[in-house]
């Protein structure tokens, strides 16, 4: 039986611009080529673990939009299970993502029906508590992030939290996270340090997964281990939705019962796989290209 993965988190269509370099204020740069694709750390996470191997459900908010329609499309199209996903009249959330010839890309994001899904039914609720892993980031609502997250502690279903992008997290709520998936932007963030602070975040959750971008990863927990995971070596065309492989990946791994350092290279195998490819939902990878990076590339 295939891991089950519940995602709750954000949809929005991205609409890419790529250009030879990323404007900077009041400047106007000509660019080579657009894109639209659907995305959202939520809905990236959960193609990204059903492409991965996982029985995936998403939970979240949609809009009315003619995106809204598209976005739930490619969700089942990926093979992840829509029937709780929400619909709110008015528009669905939408990213305008700019990204340069070196990979490098800067993103606004207009939340829109991701800001409607609050206050979680049962069912919501029930299929939390039904699935092996729980996986949850912040482009929603942060007490619907708290309600899920404690859901999936009352359920006894793991927890994993990718604190992105940065925000002020509400009292307890790292309390029921099992392993927090962070950057170092993010990692500064929640520990007000200057520096990412390994330590520091140990004492407010038991494993941390510190994503290094193109450094690979490193590993840590209460029981003393302290670990880089390489990355892969691979020629980068767009960055937009590794973090997203990443995640979803490692989702994936864990909740099969690999070990967490392997976990976390195959996951790295992932985050290598789509960032050989232009796009967000679009570049994701399925399994086989993950294993087969996993397999045959060398690591850095």
């Amino acid at each position: 039986m295939a891991t089950r993965v519940v995602v709750a988190g954000s949809a929005n269509m991205d609409l890419v611009g790529l250009a030879p370099s990323l404007p900077r204020p009041g400047e106007t740069v000509l660019g080579d080529d657009f894109v639209m694709t659907p995305g959202g750390k939520g809905s990236n996470q959960a193609i990204a673990a059903a492409l991965a191997g996982a029985e995936t459900a998403f939970l979240g908010a949609i809009g009315s939009d003619a995106f809204g329609v598209t976005l739930n499309a490619r969700l089942a199209a990926a093979g992840v299970a829509v029937d709780l996903v929400r619909t709110s009249y008015g528009s669905s959330g939408v990213a305008v993502i700019m990204v340069d010839r070196a990979g490098e890309n800067s993103i606004l994001v207009s939340p829109g029906a991701n800001r409607t899904f609050v206050d979680l039914t049962a069912d919501e609720t029930a299929a939390i508590a039904a699935a092996d892993v729980l996986l949850c980031q912040q482009e929603i609502p942060m007490g619907t992030v708290l309600a899920a997250l404690r859901a999936g502690r009352a359920g006894g279903t793991r927890t994993i939290l990718n604190a992105a992008p940065a925000r002020v997290l509400p009292p307890g709520l790292l309390d029921e996270v099992d392993l927090l998936v962070v950057n170092e932007t993010e990692a500064r963030a929640i520990t007000g340090r200057a520096e990412p602070d390994i330590a520091a975040l140990l004492a407010l959750v038991p494993r941390v997964v510190l994503t290094l971008s193109g450094n690979g990863s490193r590993y840590a927990d209460r029981d003393g281990a302290d670990v880089h995971v390489p990355a892969f070596k691979v020629e980068v065309t767009d960055t937009t939705a590794a973090g997203d492989a990443f995640t979803g990946a490692l989702a994936v791994a864990w909740g099969e019962g690999r070990d967490l350092i392997d976990a976390i290279r195959w996951a790295n195998a992932a985050g290598a796989a789509c960032v050989r490819r232009v796009g967000a939902s679009n570049a994701l990878p399925a399994r086989g290209d993950i294993e087969e990076i996993f397999r045959t590339r060398e690591s850095s």
